[in-house]
């Protein structure tokens, strides 16, 4: 980039070519420049690219300068401006300044912005009776709408989304094309001369009579379940008070417990169903419009299904026109959760929703406008102050992640089983796909290749390397594996997550990086799960990990935590526990338990594991007498929601030096908790110390390697730290002394695991 000058005579002429590159297509930023430039005597033109915006500016050197400072310090509230670099061209007496049709470059950076909440502005004129827009459920502008989820290919411009079916009437063409106008290339303009249509039809497909929107509400006002199209898929609706309706909804989804989201009307609603602090209601109005984990009022109108067993509640609020709508006719909250049989990928066709969902939805509120691209609703919540990822879907994706060096050749990283995304980096930005969930059928497998495909596409990049996990049955491995042409780079899960974490805040390592998860493939063809790694890119050391559990019956203790909590008292109590005085056993079949306590004893079927999130499920079905578990995490999220915050004591543990790696013995506080509680101590005092003890043990653990190899950063992934509790005690235990970073643009778990595989890979190749 060139140094602005200054001492030039004031009175000469110079050209310049302004290269904008960022989220500045679909948000109003060519208008933006155009007035800035009216504004400043500039003269010459903007044009959108495949990779961003490219100005011609032609005027006085200091009305240039004031101009390229203005581009780098405003702008339009949804641009966000990556870099603005500048050279010389000659002087050109142009006439006035222009905004010119887009054209295509050989190379392409997303310049399209995610999905954006509907604006302030198109509300009030869906809200006006006397605006032409009264009541559309597809009004945007420039500043909100659909981008990312309606974009064939890259310009962001008309003809490459699936608006281009729609003609605009003359209303539309005027304000499309007056500069002075927000709907100045704004692509999706529409209003309800011109635009799609809503149309409400039976599971069969067969035509409801009356106004759509209408119709739906009736629905949801008897308890009726209503699939509804919105921007990056359908949700199944019902009304989140009704008991019934939920149970329905779970019985015909295949939900049995896993808490739904709940859409309210507005910000004011959602504090009367939760507790707010003031960062998570700036989140949930916030453009993207995440779900926000938020703690439960107890008094709230919402029916205990919403989130059986959980003091938390996921809330949400409209982000779409039709959402405002609809929370404003029916006038009570909503359940809107993803629209398709759990597990299974998203439906976004009006065809394929018929098909997949008619077993769910008494009703479905459809409308033409195609969805090219499923987004999910992201997950967000807000930790120590700061908004952790927990999914990084819709009003997110596809905003590039800046890396702190540039990846030799294009990098398509694979991401995980379970939660899975993908990652496409080139040069130094990093393209996260949209959640596609886990990898376990062939629906949602094949979303995933279809996801990868587009992107590719829209990026107009072909992967050089390509990375993947170490374990060798996980569908995303044998994905890459499949891929020919490419060099296929395994990366071990751990590192990937403590990469992951490096790439966001910008570090290169080494790092000291605490990896807590529940299971992931180790280098030594063992369960890990409980790292502390000394990283860089490059490569990593395992300096500690936790004492290893028995899974008897690999998955299946998982599913069935009991199998762990009894693993966890066996090695405890040295093959004598009292198992017959903890309640969460005497519900199991005695045969049951011998069979598991047999196999514990002889390691058959019974693969030792390291997971820190194993204990965290061991602990808490001894704690809450759970003995299955009907999704995955749901323990360790119960056992961390009861933990009284009051409680400041621990339980001992022992850190084995003499071992390499290291390890972390958690014996002695299985004893002691297991007393506790068959002395009556309660369950959620007991929580807290053990959320304690794993804080301080993990701060001892950082302290003994800075004490053997020097003082790094500290950095914090793995989905244990979803954990607030967790994750916040042990920032709090480091600091001052140390620096300590958390994931937040990118999920702890291995939903954000894909950014790390493509630095991890990018290292391995710059090496070979």
């Amino acid at each position: 980039m060139l140094p602005l000058t200054s001492g030039r005579r004031a009175r000469s002429r110079e050209g310049r070519r302004i290269e904008v590159s960022g989220t500045v297509q679909g948000v109003g930023f060519r208008p933006w420049v155009y007035r800035t430039a009216v504004e400043g005597a500039i003269t010459g033109r903007v044009c959108n690219h495949s990779s961003g915006v490219t100005i011609e500016a032609f005027g006085e050197p200091e009305a240039i300068d004031r101009f390229v400072e203005r581009l780098t310090t405003a702008g339009p509230p949804a641009a966000a401006i990556r870099s603005v670099s500048f050279e010389p061209i000659p002087y050109e007496p142009a006439v006035g300044f222009q905004i010119v049709s887009s054209r295509k470059r050989d190379e392409v950076r997303v310049a399209i912005p995610p999905d954006l909440a509907t604006c302030p502005e198109c509300l009030q004129e869906v809200c006006d009776p006397a605006d032409r827009r009264y009541g559309y459920p597809f009004t945007n502008c420039t500043s909100c709408g659909p981008r990312f989820t309606i974009a064939t290919a890259a310009p962001y411009d008309r003809p490459n989304t699936t608006m281009d079916r729609f003609p605009m009437c003359p209303a539309c063409a005027a304000e499309y094309e007056s500069v002075q106008d927000r709907r100045f290339h704004a692509q999706p303009n529409a209003c309800p001369v011109c635009g799609p249509q809503l149309r409400a039809v039976t599971p069969s497909g067969t035509p409801v009579t009356g106004d759509p929107l209408r119709v739906a509400v009736r629905a949801l006002e008897a308890g009726c379940i209503v699939a509804i199209k919105g921007l990056g898929g359908f949700h199944l609706a019902c009304d989140a008070t009704s008991a019934a309706a939920i149970d329905r909804l779970r019985q015909r989804k295949r939900r049995d417990e896993k808490p739904f989201a709940v859409m309210a009307r507005d910000l004011e609603h959602a504090q009367a169903l939760a507790v707010l602090t003031v960062d998570e209601g700036r989140l949930l109005a916030s453009s993207a419009r995440p779900i926000v984990l938020v703690p439960r009022r107890e008094q709230s109108c919402l029916a205990p299904a919403v989130a059986p067993g959980n003091p938390w509640v996921g809330l949400f609020l409209p982000y779409a026109p039709l959402h405002h709508l609809l929370l404003g006719l029916v006038r009570r909250p909503l359940v809107m959760t993803s629209g398709n049989l759990s597990e299974e990928p998203i439906a976004i066709g009006n065809e394929e929703a018929l098909e997949r969902l008619r077993a769910i939805a008494d009703l479905f509120l459809l409308h033409d406008r195609e969805i090219v691209t499923r987004c999910d609703d992201s997950v967000v919540r807000v930790t120590n102050g700061r908004p952790v990822m927990l999914r990084r879907s819709r009003g997110y994706v596809p905003a590039p992640v800046g890396l702190p060096r540039s990846v030799s050749k294009p990098v398509l990283a694979c991401g995980a089983l379970l939660k899975n995304t993908f990652c496409i980096a080139r040069d130094r930005d990093a393209v996260l796909g949209p959640h596609i969930g886990d990898l376990e059928n062939l629906e949602t497998f094949t979303a995933y290749q279809e996801s990868i495909d587009r992107m590719e596409r829209f990026l107009d990049v072909r992967p050089a390397v390509i990375a993947h996990d170490l374990h060798p049955e996980y569908l995303s491995t044998q994905y890459a594996r499949r891929r020919r042409g490419v060099i296929a780079v395994p990366v071990q899960h751990h590192h990937a997550h403590v990469a992951a974490v490096m790439a966001e805040h910008g570090l290169v390592g080494p790092v000291i990086g605490v990896a807590y998860d529940g299971t992931g493939l180790g280098t030594d063809g063992t369960a890990w799960g409980g790292e502390i790694l000394v990283a860089d890119f490059a490569g990593f050391t395992r300096v500690a990990t936790f004492r290893p559990l028995a899974l008897a019956g690999g998955d299946t203790a998982i599913r069935q935590p009991w199998r762990l909590a009894l693993a966890l008292v066996e090695d405890a109590f040295d093959g004598d526990a009292p198992v017959e005085a903890l309640p969460l056993f005497t519900e199991i079949d005695k045969a049951d338990l011998h069979v598991v306590r047999t196999m514990i004893r002889l390691g058959l079927n019974a693969p030792r594991a390291h997971g820190a999130g194993r204990y965290f499920d061991a602990f808490g079905a001894l704690g809450l007498g759970r003995s299955r578990a009907s999704y995955e995490g749901q323990v360790a999220l119960e056992w961390n929601a009861i933990a009284d915050p009051q409680e400041r004591s621990r339980y001992r543990y022992e850190i084995v030096r003499g071992s390499s790696p290291w390890e972390l013995d958690l014996r002695p506080a299985a004893r002691e908790a297991l007393f506790e509680l068959i002395g009556g101590e309660a369950p959620a005092r007991v929580s807290a110390r053990f959320h304690n003890t794993v804080i301080g043990a993990t701060a001892d653990l950082v302290r003994g390697v800075v004490r053997a190899r020097g003082r790094m950063p500290v950095v914090l992934g793995g989905g244990c730290f979803q954990n607030d509790m967790l994750a916040a005690g042990v920032v709090r235990e480091l600091t001052p002394e140390h620096t300590v970073y958390l994931p937040s643009q990118v999920p702890p778990g291995d939903g954000g695991i894909a950014l790390g595989q493509a630095l991890v890979a990018d290292a391995v190749v710059r090496a070979q």
